[in-house]
């Protein structure tokens, strides 16, 4: 049984007016399930409806994506037999985000990368997971670094201050989902988005995800002066890290949206912001062709440059 009041993704988004550059990536995005194959972890904090691998490769070539990264979904805990077999079903064209644990065995790591796994996912939002010692992590994190790896961060901003000794200490490159989640009702230029700022300006190795402003957005989905571009207040945040660091943004459709209580997003509307946030084909490019390439697949990325 689903989680009360699920919402299930937007079952048929409108296609997209901006043309995504060829070989874009979606690098966020999820599966789940399904359940009656891939059971759902006993420990969850929340129940999902089924998403199937099937069900988001069609909306990557519906949106116009070449290639996914699959990220592991608190749902299913440290079993990541689901993003696996979407992995291994895409044949190159994805890769994979996983959770492990500390009792994971070098053996099951190899595994994994063979399958397509680049990165583990951190979680910190308290209300989805429970906490993880850190020198449990920075185990982990120093384990998955001699495969190359990097740590995906999820956590909000107000906790990036207590967060950042264990954050600067990684040894990894390290990518944080949705911008550190600011609080986009205050000031752009107030201290919390300005210690974000700082954070990337401070460390080349730290990454930023400039996806779900439907998680974010205050004002809600309504697009303004006929434009095809909601969450407009969202824009201006993201826009800011895409020009102060075009070389380490990426970008995620977040399907199928987990956990969002009052409205679910039109995937091809989401697309529509791209080039508002970053608005020179250059920025374009960087953000979801160049950069995701770069940490997903430099195998390809350095055949193409001889």
């Amino acid at each position: 049984m689903k989680t009360p009041g699920w919402l299930d993704w937007y079952a048929n988004p409108t296609k997209p007016e901006f043309v995504l550059p060829p070989g874009a990536v979606d690098a966020h995005c999820h599966v789940f399930g399904p359940h009656d194959k891939f059971p759902y972890a006993p420990e969850r904090k929340y129940t999902p409806c089924d998403a199937s691998k099937e069900q988001l490769f069609a909306l990557r070539d519906f949106l116009g994506f070449s290639r996914n990264v699959i990220v592991q979904a608190t749902c299913h805990g440290a079993d990541n037999r689901a993003l696996v077999d979407a992995c291994r079903a895409a044949a190159g064209r994805a890769r994979g985000v996983a959770t492990v644990r500390r009792s994971v065995t070098d053996d099951e790591l190899h595994a994994l990368h063979v399958a397509g796994v680049r990165g583990v996912r951190f979680n910190f939002v308290k209300r989805l997971v429970d906490f993880t010692p850190k020198e449990e992590l920075l185990e982990i994190a120093g384990r998955i670094a001699k495969l190359g790896w990097h740590v995906v961060i999820y956590f909000e901003a107000q906790d990036l201050a207590e967060l950042w000794d264990f954050f600067t200490a990684l040894p990894t490159k390290v990518v944080v989902d949705h911008m550190g989640r600011p609080n986009v009702d205050k000031d752009i230029d107030g201290p919390e988005f300005g210690l974000f700022l700082k954070f990337m300006e401070q460390h080349d190795n730290v990454w930023s995800k400039v996806s779900c402003p439907e998680r974010l957005s205050v004002t809600g989905p309504a697009a303004l002066d006929g434009e095809r571009a909601p969450y407009r207040d969202v824009i201006p945040f993201a826009r800011r890290i895409v020009e102060r660091f075009p070389d380490r943004v990426l970008w995620g459709t977040d399907w199928p949206h987990p956990n969002l209580k009052d409205h679910m997003p039109d995937d091809g509307l989401l697309v529509d912001i791209i080039p508002h946030i970053a608005p020179t084909p250059e920025l374009q490019r960087k953000l979801l062709v160049d950069n995701p390439m770069r940490l997903y697949w430099p195998e390809e990325t350095a055949l193409g440059t001889r």
